[in-house]
This record gives structure tokens, sequence and C-alpha cells, in this order.
């Protein structure tokens, strides 16, 4: 578990505190705006979405950025990280005007669809930016700790801001007005994280060495030479790859989920109730990362990072998904809860671990554009996900050889991490 004095430890520090601090309301924000947006789109009386629908609205939200993410991350590690989250929220408050312009004329077209690429890719720049400056204000035997406090508070975060965007819609009346409303909320909740971050000297969150000329060329460089530390550094591109065997499982449960209840355990009509069903689901995969991030840093420091993220990722095969499996197929929302909450403590706990390993093996000035690869290859592998729960499930979201497909992608991945991963790598946090 994680224990008290190391949690007392890495919360004394105040620019910990306040890098925290910009972590947890810019993720409030983004939790408001997921919220405003699900609503309005997805959960929408006369907006009734299917597989395809579905998929196609998370591959606008997340592939592009895959695509230009790799080459933000350069940034990271040539420009002040302090500055760029204090620039990055500020521009994800002034691109959330658009998306409230066009959600009060009702469109949910392209235009829209665009808008909230734009936010969210933003968003995804800030959160890598996060990882990248945790070891500068954390001793490097508190990261696991950190690690499993600071994402883990953030999930919590976005969960809350989803729940309570969704209830503030429904407070103002609900309709279209009460979706702009909740999305401003979200961009004063950006300028917030923007002025806690304004709190952090200039130059404590690095990056350290020296920082060559901003050229395209040297963008492409700097790319292939983040993609060649993850080749020298063996141990950290196997705990990403873990990463993304989990994101697909979850691409995958998060398509089936949100079709499971739209159409299986509400009639179609009955919008609002799935959304509440909805929110439960998220929440019980909140719980589970909780849960996986109070029990990580001792077990992984008891244990090994490798040998405990094994443990997680088995954890989900063999219970999870035959809990979702039997959840979807009787139909029983209890045990779709179970499920879920077990597949969120296998997430956090793999990802606690791979971040720590990662910030322990990846030098400084390489850091930011390999948490920029990482966030890339979870983006691809969470599309993947629900592109495949789109193409292969009804739109019930009952298709049990698809969840068993993804329930034998945990065990396998955890097979091959046990025979490859770098079990003598313990925390000392």
């Amino acid at each position: 578990m994680v224990a008290l004095p190391a949690l007392r430890e890495v919360l004394a520090g105040p620019d910990f505190r306040r890098l925290y601090g910009v972590r947890l309301v810019a993720q409030f924000g983004d939790g408001l705006l997921q919220a405003a947006l699900a609503t309005f789109v997805l959960f929408s009386p006369e907006r009734e979405p299917d597989a395809i629908k579905v998929a196609t609205a998370f591959a606008i939200l997340l592939l592009p950025y895959s695509v230009i993410g790799p080459f933000a991350g350069v940034f990271l590690d040539r420009w002040r990280r302090r500055n760029i989250l204090v620039r990055a929220n500020l521009l994800k408050a002034l691109l959330t005007i658009p998306v409230i312009a066009l959600v009060l004329s009702g469109n949910d077209g392209i235009p829209l669809g665009l808008s909230v690429l734009v936010v969210l890719g933003v968003g995804r720049f800030v959160l890598a930016g996060l990882s990248a400056s945790l070891p500068h204000v954390v001793e490097g035997r508190d990261l696991v700790t950190a690690n499993a406090l600071t994402p883990t508070s953030g999930t919590i975060m976005s969960a809350i801001g989803a729940l309570g965007g969704v209830a503030l819609r429904a407070a103002v009346g609900g309709g279209d007005h009460g979706s702009a409303i909740v999305l401003v909320c979200a961009l004063v909740a950006y300028l917030g994280s923007a002025g806690i971050a304004l709190l952090i000297a200039v130059d404590r969150l690095g990056p350290d060495g020296t920082r060559p000329a901003d050229t395209m060329r040297g963008v492409a460089v700097g790319l292939v030479e983040g993609i060649s530390e993850l080749r020298l550094h063996a141990q950290a591109g196997r705990a990403i790859a873990v990463v993304g065997a989990h994101r697909i499982v979850f691409g995958v449960l998060t398509a089936g989920g949100l079709l499971l209840v739209r159409y299986t355990f509400n009639a179609v009509v009955a919008a609002d109730s799935a959304l509440n069903e909805f929110a439960l689901l998220t929440g019980a995969a909140a719980l589970g990362a909780l849960i996986g991030a109070i029990l990580t840093p001792g077990a992984s420091r008891r244990w090994g990072s490798v040998n405990w993220s094994v443990f997680a990722l088995a954890q989900g095969g063999v219970v999870g998904i035959p809990l979702v499996i039997v959840g979807a197929m009787v139909p029983s929302f209890p045990l779709l809860l179970a499920g879920s909450l077990s597949i969120g403590f296998t997430g956090q706990s793999v990802k606690v671990c791979s971040d720590t390993l990662v910030q322990r093996f990846i030098p400084d000035d390489h850091l930011g554009r390999v948490f920029a690869l990482f966030d890339m290859i979870v983006n691809v592998c969470l599309v993947g996900g629900i592109t495949l729960m789109a193409l292969a499930s009804p739109t019930t979201g009952q298709a049990p050889f698809v969840y068993a497909a993804s329930g034998l992608l945990l065990v396998g991945t955890a097979l091959w991490y046990h025979r490859h991963g770098p079990r003598r790598v313990r925390s000392t946090a």
C-alpha cells in the first residue's frame, strides 16, 4: 500500500503541490468538457449513436493528435515546461469558446469534432508535460508514490468533473443550453490551472541540458532520438507496450459499455438513464484505479514493478473479463460494475509501474518526447480497441467473443512480460 510517511514526504514539497494542483484542476475541466459533449452527442434522445458512430467520434478526438503528438513532445524537451503548462492551459480556455458556440447552435457535425479535437489535443500535451516534469519536484525514491498519487487523482477528478457536469446540466434545465453552461465551467477550470502553474518558478520543471534550435529538422531529429532512447532502454519500451495492450482492452470495454447501457439495459429513448448507468461504470473503473494506486507502491516495492504488473494483467484477464461477459449476456448491471472495477484496477496498476520505469530509465533531456510517444501509443491502442468493438459487435454491445479475446490479450501480455520484463527493478519509494 501507499506508505503514509512516503505520501507525506511527497506532499511536503511546495512545487509538487503546485504541479499536483495544475493536474487536478485541468483534469476536472476535462471531465466537465467530456460530460458536456457526452450529453450533447452520445446521450441525447434525438441523437442515437451506433457502434460505428461511437468509434468515429473517438477516432476524430484521438488519432490526429496521436500523429502530431510525438513532434509536440520534442518541444517538451526544448521549452521551459512551466511555461508550456501556463500557455497550454490558457490556449485550452481560448479554444473552448468555439466549442461553446457550436453547441449553442446545435451543430454536432465535423466542425464540433475538429474543435474538440484541438482542445483535447492540447490537453494531452499538458498531461505529457506534467509527467515529464514530475521527476523535478519529487526525489527519485518517491517517484512510484508520486506516480500512484497524481494520475489516479487526476482520473478521479476527471470523473468528478464528469459527474458534476451531468448534475449541473440537469440542474439548469438540460438541453444544449445546459451543455454550454458546463463548457463555460470547463473554461474557468483551465484558467485556474494556468494560474496555479504561474506559481512555479520558470526553470523549476526543466528540461535539463542544452536545447538546440527549434527548427523542423531539429524536431524530426529529436523525434528519432526519442525512438532511439526506447530502443536503448528496452525496459521502458516493454513497459509502454504493456500499457498499450491494456488500452486496447479498455477501448473494447468502453465502446461495449456505452452500447450496453444505451441499448441493452435501457430503452432507446431513455437516454438519461443510460447516461447515469454509464457514469456508474466510469465511477467503478475509477474506484478500481484508486485501489490500484493505493496498493501498487507497496506491492511493487515488495515484489517488483514487473511482477506486480503481471499480476494485475492476469487478474484483469481471469477475473475482470469473465465478469464483463456474464454481465453483458445475462444481462446483470452489478456484474458489469464489478468487471469495470477489476479492469480499472489493472489499468492503474500497470500505468503507475510503467510511468516509473520510463522516468527511471529515460534521460531527462529525452523524457518529454518519450512521454509524448507513450501518449500516442495509448491513444492509438484505445481507438484500436473501440474500432474493433465497432466492427465486431452488434448494436446491443453483447459481443462475448470480442470480450473473451480481450481477456486472452491481457493474459498473453502478462505471460510475455513475465518472461521478458526487468524483474529485478523494484520501487524504493
